[in-house]
Formats: C-alpha cells, sequence, structure tokens
C-alpha cells in the first residue's frame, strides 16, 4: 500500500535523477570513514563560532522545557533560518544531565529511493562543532540480524540533510559524550515501517532518546498550511498510526494548491507511532507550530510547515492507576463539551480546539463518555473505550454524539441547551476479571461482551439505582448487552474506574 500521492512520488524520482544516486547495497566492508558535514553552509553555518552563536540565540528564543521524561521528540529539518527555532524548542524538552545510551536519528530520505532502511556503520559523523561517535557497534548488529530490511549502505546518508541538521542540536544540548544511530529510510511501504517499528521497538525506553525528523506540509498557502498542520500532528498525538493515515490521505484530497505532502519524513513518523502505539505510558505533548512564513525570509503563498512534539514516558502512571486531573482541567473539558454542543447546535459550526492551550493530562490517550441531563433525567450518553485519540479530542466528539446520535432520545434542540447539564466520565483501562468479587458498586464500572454483543455500565449506575451487584451485573446483560439476565455468566466481564465530574459540581 502507498499513501505517497502521485505527484510527491515523481517529485521524489526526480530528486533521485537529479541526485545519481547509487542504490546498490554495500555489502563488503569498508575502512572506517565519518561521515562529513554536507549541508553546512547551506542549511547552517558553517563557521564554527557563528553556528554556536546562532544555537545560543534560537534556544533562547525557543519555548522553555515544560515536559519531563521525554524519551522522543519529533523536530524539523529545514534551514535554520526557517525552523531552527522550532527545532530548539523541542530539543528544550530534552533533560540535558540524562545520560542516553544511543541517540537513534530517524529520517526519510529526500534523494535516493530503497528498500527498507539504512544505518550509518562506516564511522563516525562530523559537523562544525566537532566529531559525533555513531554506535557502530549496535548499527553492525541490527544489519547482522535483520540484513533483509536493515542495511549497511553509506550513500544515502551522504548528501541527506534530514539528520545532519540535528546533530549541532544535540551537541549543544547533550555535549560530547552521546552516540547517535542515524537511520535512513528509504521505503515508502507502511508494511516496511512496521517491520522496521518491530526491530528498535526493544529500544524504546528511558535508557534512549529517539529523535524522529520531518517537516510538516510543503508548499501551500500559510492559512492551508496550519489546517493541515494541525490535523496531521493532532493525528500523531493521539498515538495511532491509523489516523495518521488518515490525516495524510484527507489533506491530499483536499486538494490545497501548491501542497505536495503534509509530512516529508512520514514513513520516519509512522515507524516511531508503529513503535509507539497502545503503549499507556507515552504521552505525546505538541510543543509548538510555526510554518516558514513566520520567518522574516518566507512568505505566505508558499510555506512549509514546523512542529516540535516531545514524548515522554511515565510508567508509575499507568501501573499503579494513579492518573488525575486537576479542577482546572476538569473545567477545560466541560467547556469543550459545552462549546461543541452550543455551537453546532445553534451556528451549524464544528468547534475549534487550541491544542497548544491543552495540558498533557488531557492529551493522554483515554476512553470517555459525556452523558447530558435534563431535570435530572437522563437526555443522552454516548462514549468511547478506545486508548487511541487524546482526551480532548474524545471529548470534543462525544458530547456531540451525546447530543445528537443517542437513539434512545430526539437530538437535543437549541431551546434546551440552558437546562441541559453535562457530565463526564474519564476512564481509567478496562481489566478482564474472572470473579464478580472484583466488582466494586460505585466504584467500578462493567463491559459485558459475548459474540458480537456487548452493553456497559458506568460507575455511577449502581449509586443511582441502589441495585445489589447481581441486579447490576443481570440489567447491563439484559438490558445493555441484549445476551440475557444470566448471560454475564458465560461472557467476558471487564471492570474500569472512572473520573467523574458535572457542570452542576464545577
Amino acid at each position: 500500500m502507498r499513501i505517497f500521492p502521485s505527484k510527491i512520488f515523481f517529485s521524489f524520482l526526480l530528486l533521485i535523477l537529479l541526485n545519481n544516486c547509487n542504490s546498490q547495497e554495500l555489502n563488503n566492508s569498508t575502512p572506517m570513514k565519518n561521515r562529513m558535514a554536507y549541508v553546512a553552509g547551506k542549511f547552517y553555518t558553517a563557521d564554527k563560532k557563528e553556528l554556536m552563536n546562532d544555537l545560543i540565540k534560537m534556544f533562547k528564543d525557543a519555548k522553555p522545557k515544560t515536559v519531563s521524561n521525554v524519551i522522543g521528540i519529533i523536530s524539523p529539518h529545514a534551514g535554520y533560518m526557517f525552523s531552527g527555532t522550532v527545532a530548539a524548542s523541542a530539543f528544550n524538552q530534552i533533560d540535558s544531565s540524562h545520560k542516553f545510551e544511543t541517540v537513534f536519528i530517524i529520517a526519510s530520505s529526500h534523494t535516493t529511493s530503497f528498500k527498507g532502511a539504512s544505518v550509518y556503520c562506516d564511522g563516525n559523523y562530523e559537523t562544525p562543532l566537532g566529531e559525533v561517535k555513531v554506535n557502530t557497534e549496535l548499527a553492525l548488529k541490527l544489519v547482522k540480524e535483520h540484513g533483509d530490511i536493515i542495511r549497511n549502505f553509506a550513500q544515502p546518508h551522504l548528501t541527506e540533510h534530514s539528520i545532519e541538521v540535528h546533530i549541532p542540536f544535540l551537541q549543544y544540548k547533550m555535549g560530547k559524550e552521546i552516540k547517535i544511530l542515524p537511520v535512513i529510510l528509504g521505503t515508502d511501504n507502511p508494511a516496511d515501517c512496521k517491520k522496521i517499528a518491530d526491530i528498535l521497538k526493544p529500544y524504546l525506553n528511558s535508557k534512549n532518546l529517539f529523535v524522529i525528523s520531518s517537516d510538516f506540509s510543503h508548499y501551500p498557502t500559510y492559512k492551508d498550511a496550519v489546517t493541515a498542520d494541525l490535523l496531521t500532528a493532532n493525528s500523531i498525538i493521539s498515538n495511532n498510526p491509523n489516523s495518521l493515515i488518515d490525516a495524510l490521505a484527507h489533506n491530499d484530497k483536499a486538494n490545497m494548491p501548491g501542497l505536495i505532502t503534509s509530512l516529508c519524513g512520514w514513513t520516519s513518523v509512522l515507524t516511531y507511532l508503529y513503535m509507539t502505539e497502545k503503549n499507556n505510558d507515552l504521552s505525546f505533548h505538541n510543543i509548538q507550530y510555526l510554518n516558514s512564513g513566520d520567518s522574516p525570509y518566507g512568505d505566505h503563498h508558499k510555506v512549509v510547515g514546523y512542529n516540535a512534539i516531545a514524548i515522554s514516558i511515565d510508567n508509575k502512571k499507568t501501573s499503579d492507576h494513579s492518573f488525575s486531573l486537576t479542577m482546572e482541567e476538569k473545567k477545560v473539558l466541560l467547556k469543550i463539551a459545552r462549546k461543541t454542543i452550543t455551537d453546532y447546535i445553534k451556528n451549524d459550526t464544528l468547534c475549534s480546539i487550541d491544542s497548544t492551550q491543552i495540558s498533557s493530562s488531557l492529551k493522554m490517550p483515554c476512553g470517555a463518555f459525556v452523558s447530558l441531563h435534563k431535570n435530572n433525567n437522563l437526555r443522552g450518553c454516548i462514549g468511547s473505550f478506545s486508548q487511541n485519540e487524546p482526551l480532548y479530542e474524545v471529548i470534543n466528539k462525544m458530547s456531540l454524539a451525546s447530543a445528537l446520535n443517542d437513539t434512545r432520545f430526539s437530538p437535543v434542540k437549541s431551546d434546551e441547551l440552558d437546562e441541559i447539564v453535562i457530565e463526564i466520565s474519564v476512564l481509567t483501562p478496562m481489566k478482564k476479571i474472572t470473579s464478580i468479587d472484583e466488582v466494586e458498586l460505585g466504584k467500578t464500572g462493567i463491559y459485558i461482551k459475548k459474540g458480537g454483543r456487548s452493553g456497559t455500565f458506568l460507575p455511577q449506575v449502581a449509586t443511582q439505582t441502589n441495585w445489589s451487584k447481581e441486579e447490576f451485573l443481570g440489567h447491563c446483560s439484559r438490558d445493555k448487552a441484549g445476551i440475557g439476565w444470566d448471560g454475564w455468566k458465560t461472557a467476558e466481564v471487564f471492570i474500569y474506574e472512572a473520573i467523574v465530574f458535572s457542570e452542576k459540581d464545577i
């Protein structure tokens, strides 16, 4: 399957022809030879002193550190005059005192098409700031064990900018005692990306840092870039590879004038998402967005988009189920729900959310239900158990669905809005149980599944009805799942907890 639009494919084919690159795999051992700086003097200054001054200024102008325990960043790779500040914002999130074993830099080739990925095994990388060691031992190990998809192939590295431009940032931020593993993807096949992700996934931990190299939209107007890049960034933050593929396809079908790609390093980002998906220990944070039109050297007619995204790890959060929301975060979610419903019902417009103003907790992938009450009676309730979307987006979608798509009720009308009270239930991950002793009335919700039928009750239902545990299970089994009063006894039963809050309480 290919998700490159044809115009992008031919653009890359032209680059291949112009660069006259040789895609023959280098299987023979070669003498150690450093990869010399290629775009110094082009994408950034070749003068060591000037480069250091530029880095000082970029980090000064960048967004400060706001995220802890960062193990990955997505950073742009354009000329420093255009994307340097955004890149510095991404690198600013890294703890410079943390000694990473290896910094994996993953980039998509702009010049050479070849199967799988290439790692540089022939020596170290050099920039005007000096030499950076390559973890050649690990590189050769990957080649030896996975030579069908990861190759010792130096040629793509020699003239590729999308790894080199990150190294001065690493040198400035992390010092000289770092080891990198430069990985260039030559494939445009998502299946290859999945294979590469499976190989690299064991290294996804707090011992290593991943730098994913990519610019965003190329050459639409300023306004179209903002729209396209927001969709792409949100799909990445959802930590769902399929969402990214869908977002790129959506942008392509939008026929934005001048747009040739929404994400030039899409294979690199996709590979990373294949590594991180369904990992509840990870959080994605959108740090900064700008495009070349924001630079004094750019214009608004044809721009390139740049995003800084940080990925943090928090094993404790998931393992002890200590996820919580502050009062302010609860208010934000209720405001999103209220605004979403009001904007659509009154003005027929979809609510736009500025993700840069959303806290990291609200960007955590979580399931949630939105319940609407009128005169203390249920007026609509729909939710999602999915752990694939940021919480604030789930609330945005489920609030509208509760108002319009709950088949038990007619759609909410404009004249009812002042009487509606919104309640939100944020769900913890579900746990399959083998004994109903684990069901705690008022604390755990239940989800019953048998065959193609399923149903759920939120924890507060037991409190509101004063049902016994057997009644709680029986009503859910019969009334929600449709498998009979005793159907739960032969079905799969899951429990979960919920953080419940309402407009009437805040």
